[in-house]
C-alpha cells in the first residue's frame, strides 16, 4: 500500500498542476478580452475632462457627454447608418450564396470538389491591399465606387468562405437518410429541405450570419479605399483619427464593439446548438 500510495501521489500532483494551469490560462484569456472592453466602457461613460485626465478611474461616471458629442459630430450618424446597411447586406448575401454552396458540397459528388473547397480557402490568402487598386478601377468603371452596395459585395467576398465552410460542416452533420425518408413520403427535394433540413441547419445559418455581420462591421481597409462620401463608421473614424479628440475615439470604439457583442450574446443559444449539430 505504501508503494501504491507513493506512485499515486505524483499522478495526483500532476493532475492538480494541470488543473491549476488550465484555470490560470482561462483567467488570463478572459482578462485579455474583458479588461480592454471594460476600460473602453469606463472612458465612454465618463466626461471628456475625466477621459483626458490621469490617472483613469476604475468606475464609470455614467456621464453621456462623450456619447452625445459622438452623436452630434458631423457625419458620424450617417457613417453609422452606412455600417448597418453594409453589414446587413453582407449578411444576407453571404447566406444566400454560401448556404447553397455548402449544401452542394455536402450532398453532391462532382469533379473538382476538393479543388473547389481549396479555392474557397485560397480566397482568404490574397491580401486585400494587393487587390485594392484593381478593385478601385473596376468599381469606378462599373459605377459601384462610393456605394454601400459595392462595399457590401467586397465584404461578402471576405465573409463568404466562412459561410460556405460553416454550412458545409453542418450539412455534413445531418444524415442524408432524413431527406431520403422525406422523399419516400412524397416530398420533393425543396420541400424536404425546407421541412426537414432547414430547421436543423438554422443554428448554422444564424452563426454564419453572425460571422458575416461582424466581419463587415469591423472591416476598415476596403471601406477606406472604395468610399469617399458614403464611408462606414470604421473608415470615418480612421479618417478623423488624427484630428478627433480622445473622448470621441473612445465613444467610436464603444459603438463599434458593443453592437457585435450584443448580437453574439442574443444568439448565443444558436451558436451552442451549432456546435451540437456539427459534433453529431
Amino acid at each position: 500500500m505504501t508503494d501504491a500510495t507513493a506512485v499515486a501521489a505524483p499522478a495526483t500532483d500532476t493532475r492538480k498542476a494541470g488543473r491549476y494551469l488550465y484555470i490560470a490560462g482561462v483567467v488570463v484569456l478572459c482578462a485579455w478580452v474583458i479588461v480592454p472592453i471594460y476600460f473602453l466602457l469606463i472612458n465612454t461613460l465618463s466626461s471628456p475632462e475625466t477621459v483626458n485626465s490621469y490617472p483613469k478611474p476604475f468606475i464609470p461616471e455614467f456621464d453621456l457627454a462623450s456619447l452625445t458629442f459622438f452623436a452630434k459630430f458631423a457625419g458620424m450618424l450617417t457613417a453609422l447608418k452606412n455600417s448597418v446597411i453594409v453589414a446587413g447586406m453582407t449578411m444576407i448575401l453571404s447566406i444566400l450564396i454560401g448556404a447553397p454552396a455548402g449544401y452542394a458540397l455536402s450532398r453532391f459528388e462532382f469533379r473538382g470538389k476538393e479543388l473547389f473547397r481549396l479555392l474557397i480557402l485560397l480566397t482568404r490568402a490574397f491580401p486585400l491591399p494587393l487587390l485594392a487598386l484593381p478593385l478601385a478601377v473596376f468599381f469606378i468603371r462599373t459605377g459601384l465606387d462610393d456605394t454601400t452596395f459595392g462595399l457590401a459585395l467586397v465584404h461578402t467576398t471576405l465573409a463568404l468562405p466562412f459561410a460556405v465552410l460553416i454550412t458545409f460542416s453542418l450539412f455534413s452533420g445531418i444524415p442524408i437518410e432524413l431527406e431520403e425518408a422525406a422523399w419516400t413520403l412524397g416530398c420533393t427535394r425543396i420541400t424536404a429541405f425546407t421541412k426537414v433540413v432547414f430547421p436543423l441547419i438554422l443554428p448554422g445559418i444564424t452563426a454564419s450570419a453572425i460571422f458575416a455581420f461582424v466581419i463587415s462591421w469591423n472591416e476598415v481597409f476596403a471601406a477606406a479605399v472604395l468610399t469617399i462620401e458614403n464611408r462606414t463608421l470604421t473608415a470615418f473614424l480612421l479618417q478623423n483619427l488624427d484630428t478627433s479628440p480622445l473622448h470621441l475615439k473612445f465613444a467610436g470604439g464603444f459603438i463599434l464593439v458593443v453592437p457585435a457583442l450584443i448580437f453574439i450574446f442574443a444568439v448565443r443559444k444558436y451558436l451552442f446548438a451549432m456546435w451540437g449539430i456539427a459534433n453529431r
